[in-house]
């Protein structure tokens, strides 16, 4: 029994010392101390040898077990350092290098670049883009563009108002920057003012949260014909160049002629029919898109600048404005404005 036992560890040493691998190790382990090696048997039967074998060969097997057990250990170690070098030396990352698949590189949203495309087109026009602040005073908002104590605007329905400041209100439309730019600088001044405006309207053409470009061109011998040629020449450099533009008789508090301004459809050629001969979905048969809404800026309005040179008896100009969400609902074929504010990458990588 103890020339077993003896055979045993020297069978074991060997075969521990040229394992290769943590795997082969923990079959040799299972092998020589499992609970069905051979070692664990005699330690097993040692009851049953006659008594003055027991304690010469226990001994010799507890000794032999606890030799193993360490010899694993030691071997254990030695295996998983090598392992981790090599998986190290084999796993080198370089950390200058981008990730790999590099992320995407992000992009505008599309309402800030139909903005600035608007901006881009007007500049080229002449003009100047201003902005003002969002939270805004009843008397730029509604007074100084004629809007009298009653008008609809002004009621708590279609305007956000703060609740401990009645007069101060998140501005319904850009055109408090008007009164703002003239204040600032005397005649003549040729401006376009783009920004945020709020209103209580949610539903798939309007959101509670928008966007408007407006401008304003003010000086002498400044006519109607002025604005249908600046219209022209800003919705062909945004619909194209075969576009057309056409005025509407309309009404605004701040404008007076007012009216609403069309693009000749670019789905249908302003024909209001498609190739096949059916109604053009887009402009509805009409052959034309409403853009917005413009006009002569009313004399009253001036008055409220009248110290800053605006006196209306010398000089005159036009107003017009539209909503940027529109354009790019237009321009790009968008069926519902809420989805512009959705956060959908699906959507917005349609863009890009």
């Amino acid at each position: 029994m103890l020339d077993r036992i003896e055979k045993i560890e020297s069978e074991a040493t060997a075969a521990i010392e040229v394992a290769g691998g943590t795997a082969e190790l923990e079959e040799l382990r299972v092998r020589y101390l499992g609970r069905k090696a051979e070692l664990t048997t005699i330690l097993r039967g040692i009851a049953e040898l006659p008594a003055e074998q027991r304690g010469e060969v226990g001994g010799s097997a507890n000794r032999t077990r606890t030799a193993l057990e360490a010899l694993l250990e030691r071997r254990a170690g030695e295996l998983d350092a090598t392992e981790l070098e090599a998986q190290l030396a084999e796993d080198q990352i370089d950390v200058t290098l981008p990730g790999a698949p590099a992320h995407p590189a992000g992009h505008l949203h599309l309402i800030t670049r139909t903005t600035r495309q608007i901006e881009d087109v007007m500049a080229g026009l002449g003009y100047q883009v201003v902005e003002g602040p969002e939270i805004e005073h009843d008397y730029y908002n509604f007074t100084a563009l004629n809007h009298p104590p009653g008008h609809p605007a002004r009621m708590l329905q279609d305007t956000f108002y703060v609740q401990s400041h009645p007069d101060v209100l998140l501005r319904t439309h850009t055109s408090p920057v008007q009164i703002r730019a003239m204040e600032a600088q005397p005649p003549p001044i040729f401006v376009i003012m783009p920004g945020k405006v709020y209103r209580r309207d949610s539903d798939a053409t309007h959101t509670p949260m928008f966007h408007q470009v407006e401008g304003l061109a003010i000086g002498e011998g400044i006519t109607l014909a002025d604005l249908q040629g600046t219209l022209e020449e800003m919705l062909k450099a945004i619909f194209g160049s075969e576009r057309e533009a056409r005025m509407r008789p309309h009404f605004f508090p701040f404008t007076e002629p007012s009216v609403e301004f069309d693009v000749s459809c670019f789905q249908c050629e302003g024909s209001g029919h498609l190739v096949g001969g059916e109604r053009c979905n887009l402009c509805k048969g009409q052959g034309w898109i409403e853009v917005g809404g413009a006009g002569m800026v009313d004399p009253s309005v001036l008055g409220f600048v009248a110290e800053s040179g605006y006196d209306p008896e010398l000089v005159q100009g036009f107003a017009f404005g539209m909503g940027v969400e529109r354009i790019a609902m237009l321009r790009h074929g968008v069926p519902d404005l809420r989805r512009f504010f959705d956060n959908d990458v699906r959507m917005l990588e349609q863009f890009s």
